[in-house]
Order: C-alpha cells, then structure tokens, then sequence
C-alpha cells in the first residue's frame, strides 16, 4: 500500500495575531527615510509609499482606527509589509515611483508611462532643416520645446516655414536637387537647394527663427523692420518687401497664440500649467505647455486607481493627515512626481491647487531643477490655468460620457449572450483576424477587450507559417493552438492539488472569431482538442449582402444564430472589435510584406527594431536601399528611433 503525500494549505493566520505581529515589525522599524510595502494575503502588492522617518509613517497605518474608510478597508488586507531603507527622501521618492510604475499597486495612483515629447528640431547643417523629432537629444542640432503632441510640432513647422522659409527636406533630397520643389512656388522655402538664398542671409533666417522660438519675438520683428528699412534705404524694393512678409507673417503668428510679454527671462517664459479635475470616480491632470513666453497646446492624462487610492496616498512626512487631503491634490502630486522623474522639468510650474513644499524640494533634488510652483496666478498666467482648468473639465466629461457608453455596450452584449456576469469590469473578449495578400505574408491578430476598453498593450501578432497559403482555416487553427495551449495546461496545473496560479491566468470570458460556421469549426476542434470549454466561441458571420450592421454571431456549442439589430449596443460593441482586430491584422500582414518585398527582414534582424519602427525608417527612405544610405542623423530623425538605436542600424547595415 502506497501512501501519497499532498501539501495541505496553511489555516489562515487569526486577524488579531496578524495585527500583533504586524505592530512587532513596525516596533523594529528605523527612524531613517525609506520606501514601504504592503502585501495581502495572495501576496498582491495593495501599497506602495514613501517616508522622511519609516517607524513613524508606517505606525500611523496600524495604531490609529481608521474604521471603514478604504485607508481602514486597504490595513485590513495586509499580511505582510517590506521595507528598503535609503539614505534620502530624494532616493525614496524614486525608488517608489519606479515601484509604482513597475508594481501597478492598487491603492496608489498610477499614471501610465507616454511617448517620449517630440520637439522641433533645427539640424546642424551649412543650410540647417527644421524637422520633427522625438527621442533622446543629440547637443550637435538645437531642440525646441517640449510640444504636446505631433501636431502642436508640425503646426510651429509649418509657421516657421511661412516666417523664416527655412527648409524641410531630408539631407538626401537637399543634396540632389536641380531645381526648386514645389515648396519654394509657394513661398514656403527659400531654396538653399539650388543656391537662389546666399549662405549669410539664410544663417540670419535660422538666428531669427531660433530667437523667435525662445520667445525674443519682438526683438526679432525690430532686427526684420531695420533689415527692410535697409533694403529700402538703398532702392532694393523686392527685398524690402519679402522682409516686410515676414513681419506680417510674424504677426499673424503672435495674434494666434496666446503669449506672455511680461515675463524676461527664460526661467519665466517656460513654464507647464497643470489643472486637475476628479469626479465620478475618476480624474483628469490637464497639462498646458508654454515655451518661450508661447502657449504651445496641451495634453490630458487620465490616471488609474484613482477612487481606490486617493485616500490612501499621503504627504511627505510632516504633512497633513492622509484621510483629510484632497483628492484633486493627491493627483496632481502624483502626476508630478510620476512626471517630471520621467521629463526634464521647467523650472515654474502653474498649478490648480497648491503642491506640497517639501515636495518640490526633494523632486527639485532629483532633477537637479529649481522647480517653483504657482497656484494663484495673475494676468497671462491666470488666463493660462483658466484654459487648462476648463480643458480638464471638458476632457473628463468626454471620458465619463465614453466609459457610460462603453459600459452599456459591454452589460448590453453580456445581456444578450446570457452570460449571467455580475462584475462587469473584469469581462474579458479575445477577438481573432487573419489578413494576408493572396496567400502572402498571413499575419493573425488577437486583441483584448477588458473593463469596458481596448486593451493595446496586450495585443499580439502572430507569424503564421507552415500552411498552405490562403488557408485560413489553418492560419485560425494555427493561432488558436498557439495562444491557448498554455493556457491551457497552466489552469491544468493550477487545479492540482497543492499548486497555486501565481500568474493569474486566466481564459476570456468570450472568444471571437471573424468568420462564419467554418472558422467556429475550427475552433472548436482546437478548444475540445485543449481541454477548453467551446461555449466560450463565437464567430463574426457577415450578414446577407455582407452588410455592414447585419452581422450575426455563431456559436460553437450548437446554439442557434444570434442576429442582432442594427442599433444594437451589444452589435456595435462586437463590430468595435471585429474592426480592430481586422486594423491589427492588416497592420502586421502589410509591415510582413513591405520586408519580404523590399528586403526590410534584415532591418527587423536588428535589436531594438520591430515592425513598427522598421515600417517607419521604410516608409521614409522608400525602402532598404534608402535606409542604408541615410545617416545617423537622417535615422535618428524618424519617429520613435534613438539616436542609440540610429546608430545600431547604421553600423548593421554598412
């Protein structure tokens, strides 16, 4: 007779032995700056924070009776707490931000990590180029900015273009020019190109737009007014009124933003407005860019745990009581901290609600910037914070009208499916494409739909090889074997007795296929052939006509069709979906393809170099051969490429 052993789980640990325990490790704390961690009993991180004295913040946590606020809900669920002890709060304000970022805790907010700020570049050249850039800066070129979006960039472009004519091309084109393009008829470009602009005049145009740029506007329109003056003075008339252009050309830029003529120095004329607005349950952080004296535009970020965390996160040490703080200023000290460790700070800050001093301090420590902060300003900066306050509010509206929609849309499809959910926010669709051109390049998709929203970061493409081309019910069997097999045999595993699913995996709720009975077919012998339950399967059949809005669903249990009307919020929720997986698809075949034809496989063979950056350098340099004759610095000027990883393609490609 053969006894077999099974591990038998813990009993769990009595709340008030718990509590005991937990005060004996806080007894045992330091006095000393340092980041703290609260974990539950799943070992799930709930907390992360910071302290100038570790035994004194932490205690607060467990010797005060916090009764049924979520601070009191958050205490009640830690099992166990860690500590890293630093040597200032500048060192801990970091370590906790990158904890944050990296963790997601969900008692603390979290703002998610954007594109780098692209900037307005002007290029260091016998005859420099204004160009779009984004990525790390490079002290041989000049940089202006940052800007708030792409657009906000290729706006001041197109304005410097029409003030100062300065060119645009690539180096490559410039170098091959006979003739003037089309952008000199339009007196958009002096053409350098073609020698038709002497060296010193264009370096003048280029000293003035750098000026302009810096915010030196109206010494800039003086030097113009004196160089037209000149040109008259000595009878050369069509000089003096190309100059006289400019100035117009000037004004017109100044009457459309927004500028600050009161302030001087450089410290006063960049500065980023910040307006925060939190309601329903979520929250807002306006922030307004404005360099050199100009409002460039701004940009709105929407943080995560916000009704979870905002009372729980607390001041630097010495502040005011967590549970009595704002929310609004929790979010905005979150959104700086998080920020400005990530972006070079301006030193002035105009604010919607007043930031803790300390801080400032420690952030100003980090950053090796004299960070000043504002929240009660006069003249142009109040009417500053007055369009970022408004812009707050208009941009959380849109959200919450969007999440309304989006939330009747999910219970409307959970409804008609007959799903029986309750918890709405954890309803979890994988939608599946194939694309490919005649056979060529097939690419599959899988895009996630999870609490009420498109889920970007966790789409995946998937190569499909080894088929015939055109099959895609291969291609389908193919992609679902490979995205479920392990899933599979982790939630095989995890119901074994004494093993556990640290990963958390878990199967969709609802698996969508695009296409009809043949598709569902072939899901469905993937799922049975897994262990995997076909109820889960639905396929997206076009209609009669292949109408757009007469879709039904096919399932793979046998059920009957499920036809939908056209207004239906649970049809337009599958059509979003469907529609995006099919983008995805078309997306990766197309980038698949572009390599295949054009030898862009060894641009993909390099580290760092995806199918996105390489379908960016091939659509710039018309293909491979381009690539490998652009330079570094041509490289390095296309959107999302370092000038670290310009390098690397160079030196792969030579």
């Amino acid at each position: 007779m053969n006894d077999t052993a099974t591990d038998t789980p813990a009993p769990p640990e009595p709340p008030a032995t718990r509590r005991e325990r937990l005060l004996t490790e806080v007894a045992a704390l330091p006095a000393l700056p340092g980041v703290y961690r609260f974990f539950d009993d799943h070992d799930q991180l709930l907390y992360v924070g910071k302290a100038r004295a570790l035994k004194k913040r932490v205690s607060s946590y467990f010797q005060k009776d916090h009764g049924g606020t979520r601070v009191g809900q958050m205490v009640a669920r830690v099992a166990r707490l860690e500590t890293t002890v630093v040597r200032t709060e500048a060192e801990a304000l970091l370590l906790e931000n990158n904890l944050i970022k990296t963790q997601n805790p969900r008692f603390n907010i979290l703002f998610r990590d954007d594109k780098s700020y692209p900037y307005l570049k002007i290029s260091s050249h016998a005859y420099p180029r204004l160009a779009y850039y984004r990525g790390a800066v490079d002290r041989r070129h000049r940089y202006f900015g940052p800007y708030p979006g792409a657009w906000a960039v290729k706006e001041a472009i197109v304005l410097m273009q029409k003030a100062f004519r300065l060119r645009t091309c690539e180096d490559t084109v410039y170098a091959h020019r006979s003739r003037p393009c089309l952008l000199y008829q339009i007196r958009r470009c002096s053409a350098p190109c073609v020698g038709l602009i002497s060296a010193d005049d264009y370096a003048s145009d280029v000293a003035h737009a750098e000026r302009f740029l810096r915010g030196e506007s109206d010494e800039v329109i003086a030097l113009l007014q004196q160089r037209m003056m000149a040109y008259a003075d000595a009878l050369e008339y069509e000089r003096a009124a190309e100059v006289r252009n400019q100035i117009s050309a000037l004004s017109r830029v100044l009457a459309q933003q927004a500028v600050d003529e009161n302030s001087q120095s450089a410290r006063e004329r960049d500065v980023d407005v910040l307006a925060v607005k939190v309601q329903g349950g979520r929250a807002c952080v306006n922030l307004a860019m404005v360099r050199g004296g100009r409002h460039l535009g701004d940009r709105a970020y929407f943080p995560s745990h916000v009704e979870e965390a905002t009372a729980v996160a607390e001041p630097l040490d010495g502040g005011d009581d967590c549970a009595a703080r704002v929310p609004e200023v929790q979010v905005i000290e979150a959104f700086v901290t998080q920020h400005y460790l990530g972006v070079a700070p301006p030193p002035s800050l105009v604010t919607s609600h007043r930031i803790d001093p300390a801080l400032l301090a420690v952030l100003s420590e980090q950053t090796s910037v004299r960070i000043t902060a504002q929240h009660q300003p006069r003249e142009q900066r109040r009417i500053w914070l007055q369009m970022a306050v408004q812009g707050a509010e208009l941009a959380l509206t849109r959200l919450l009208a969007e999440e309304g929609s989006q939330r009747e849309r999910t219970r409307a499809l959970v409804d008609a499916l007959d799903l029986g959910l309750t918890d709405l926010d954890t309803f979890r669709i994988e939608c599946f494409d194939i694309s490919h051109t005649a056979g060529e390049a097939t690419m599959a998709s899988c895009v996630v739909y999870e609490n009420h929203g498109m889920r970007n970061s966790e789409y995946r493409r998937f190569r499909i090889e080894g088929i015939t081309g055109g099959d895609d019910y291969a291609a389908m069997r193919q992609v679902l074997t490979r995205r479920y097999a392990r899933v599979a045999q982790a939630l095989a595993d995890a119901g074994m007795p004494g093993s556990a699913n640290p990963g958390g995996v878990r199967m969709p709720d609802l698996v969508l296929v695009d296409g009809g009975r043949g598709q569902v077919a072939m899901a469905r012998e993937v799922f049975e052939s897994l262990g995997l339950d076909t109820g889960l399967i639905a396929g997206v059949e076009k209609g009669e006509g292949r109408k757009v809005g007469l879709e039904e669903l096919v399932f793979a249990d046998g059920r009957d069709k499920l036809s939908l009307s056209h207004d239906s919020a649970a049809l337009m929720l599958v059509a979003q979906i469907r529609d995006e997986a099919h983008r995805f698809a078309i997306t990766g075949m197309r980038a698949r393809r572009a390599s295949v034809r054009t030898g862009g496989s060894q641009i993909e063979d390099i580290p760092g170099v995806g199918p996105k950056r390489r379908a960016r350098l091939l659509q710039r340099f018309g293909g491979a051969r381009g690539v490998a004759a652009a330079s570094v610095d041509e490289i390095a000027g296309v959107e999302g490429i370092s000038r670290e990883l310009a390098e690397a393609i160079y030196r792969a490609l030579r």
